[in-house]
């Protein structure tokens, strides 16, 4: 009778062990059919969200596009003005422009001309 105890414990954990191995197969098994599947579904999930929002990106996008284009114009209408605004108190302190510097050093450089053939002859 000791032998049939013995027996029975062992086989009990033999087909436990048997049960677990077949357990996990079918864990796999249906993880594989499951997944398979899933990635499908995700997949036509993924185009019916794309159709739906390709548009609205792309009128984000030009939304992003008429805004930057004002933006742009702004700055360069403000840049414009600030321009202006310092040119004109530049004249008001009597700060000559580029164009009067330019003008005052070429008569000089006549001046200095005629000065140097003034002296020779």
């Amino acid at each position: 009778m000791t032998k049939k105890k013995d027996s029975d414990p062992t086989r009990e954990l033999r087909e436990s062990a048997n049960k677990i191995w077949l357990a996990g197969l079918g864990a796999l098994a249906t993880a594989e059919e499951e997944g398979s599947r899933l990635f499908r579904n995700l997949v036509d999930r993924g185009k019916s969200f794309e159709s739906k929002t390709r548009g609205q990106v792309d009128k984000a996008g030009d939304v992003a596009r008429d805004a930057k284009e004002k933006a742009s114009s702004a700055f360069g209408r403000l840049g414009d003005e600030v321009d202006e605004r310092i040119t004109a108190a530049i004249h008001r302190l009597g700060v000559p422009t580029r164009d009067e510097i330019a003008s005052l050093t070429s008569r000089i450089e006549e001046l200095t001309a005629k000065i140097e053939k003034l002296k020779k002859g």
